[in-house]
């Protein structure tokens, strides 16, 4: 019956791998932590003891994981707090010089040589090992009261058993996915200490002159896992590192301004929320205003617009530029677009693409047209693929495009100029 019991347990907390479900690493560790932090107030309050923790054993070292008390602030041991393994309970219960199920410490020869015993003091202890999956030994699942507790049973060292197995399988997953983060956190910072990422460049045409008046600059990795640069910096993103990553990307973007004609640019992709949080980034972005535009490029909406517009006031002021990208693919940018007036619309490759012969993209397409010739925003059709395409852009009087019609990215030393 025990055994089934866990399994069930087991059962009803198996949740798919983080990358599955999709969620971030964050919601999935804080759910757990909750569960666990409940499974120990149930402990303690069940076994009528005063405090119950999960400590982790690290080397030589006993730390305390999560801990429940009737009053925290008064409790004589606090989550982080650590010391020597051969001088805790814990250490002894696991090798056997004590026994799991303590009804009174004051009686155990054993326990009166830890100062613990006295100094607290400890009266009644019940502890048992937690182990993961492959036998591996995380640390115990103790609980204590100051006083002797003669009620306690077998029974109860069977139940304290069966929430080890259960805290077990919880804080394997726990320092599974914590492991996966250590990883690609590390592997980020590897990306940016040796600065495994590099610039190319796409040229953005008049139609009418033929002529380029900018470059989108466009990040590319050489690190492994080798991916598409959007995985690099949706990972950035799930380790705390974006606006490292931005600013990486941005800075090698814009040292090749001196390479590039005086009268052309260079736009950069940013996210509202590097722009929010990352004041290096904007030092950057005054480094040349007037050559560089600005290309917000979160499909999300803004939570705070008022807060993006103060931010960038004094920059488009010396002359920076703001696009918002991939306009037509989603309500998202729309409001961008009516609550930032940006400079520059760029129309959405899905718009762009088959435009020629796709009656809804074309009148899609016109009514951003007549929207940004009223606003006084200009249009850059992104993802030109075709002659047909220029041809149906030229109808609607688009004058500006990108696209491996017209050029594909290219590092700045081949990149037309």
């Amino acid at each position: 019956m025990a055994t089934s019991i866990t399994q069930a347990a087991c059962t009803l907390i198996e949740t798919p791998s983080l990358e599955t479900a999709g969620l971030p690493e964050e919601s999935a560790a804080l759910s757990t932590d909750a569960i666990l932090s409940d499974i120990l107030h149930a402990v303690r309050l069940n076994f009528g003891m005063d405090v119950a923790f999960i400590s982790e054993f690290n080397q030589e070292q006993r730390s305390f994981r999560f801990v429940d008390a009737e009053n925290l602030a008064t409790c004589p041991i606090a989550v982080g707090d650590s010391g020597p393994l051969e001088q805790s309970y814990c250490q002894r219960v696991v090798d056997g010089r004590l026994p799991e199920l303590i009804r009174n410490a004051q009686e155990i020869p054993e326990a009166l040589t830890l100062a613990a015993t006295t100094q607290l003091p400890v009266g009644a202890h019940v502890s048992v090992p937690i182990h993961f999956g492959d036998g591996s030994l995380f640390g115990t699942f103790c609980c204590f009261s100051s006083e002797p507790n003669e009620s306690l049973s077998e029974r109860d060292i069977l139940s304290m058993r069966l929430y080890a197995k259960l805290c077990g399988t919880l804080l394997e997953r726990l320092t599974l996915e914590q492991r996966r983060i250590d990883v690609r956190v590390q592997r980020m910072q590897s990306v940016l200490r040796n600065r495994e990422l590099s610039i190319v460049y796409q040229p953005i045409y008049c139609l009418s002159r033929n002529s380029i008046l900018g470059y989108e600059a466009l990040s590319r990795f050489h690190a492994e896992p080798m991916r598409p640069p959007d995985k690099w910096f949706a990972e950035a993103q799930a380790t705390g590192l974006l606006g490292d990553l931005e600013c990486c990307a941005v800075s090698l973007a814009l040292s090749g301004l001196p390479e590039l004609s005086a009268n052309c640019y260079v736009a950069v992709n940013v996210t509202p929320e590097t722009i929010l949080s990352c004041p290096a980034m904007l030092d950057l972005l005054a480094t040349n205003p007037g050559r560089t535009v600005l290309e917000l490029t979160e499909h999300a909406s803004i939570d705070d617009y008022t807060q993006i517009r103060q931010i960038l006031e004094p920059l488009r002021k010396l002359g920076l530029k703001l696009a918002v990208d991939d306009a037509g693919a989603g309500y998202a940018s729309f409001r961008h677009i009516l609550q930032l007036k940006p400079d520059v619309i760029k129309l959405d490759r899905s718009l762009i693409s088959g435009i020629d012969h796709n009656e809804g993209c074309m009148a899609l397409a016109a009514a951003l047209i007549v929207f940004a010739e009223k606003t006084g925003s200009k249009i850059v059709a992104e993802g030109v693929e075709t002659q047909a395409e220029i041809d149906a852009l030229r109808q609607l009087k688009v004058d500006m495009a990108q696209g491996f019609f017209l050029c594909k990215p290219k590092p700045l030393a081949d990149v037309p100029k």
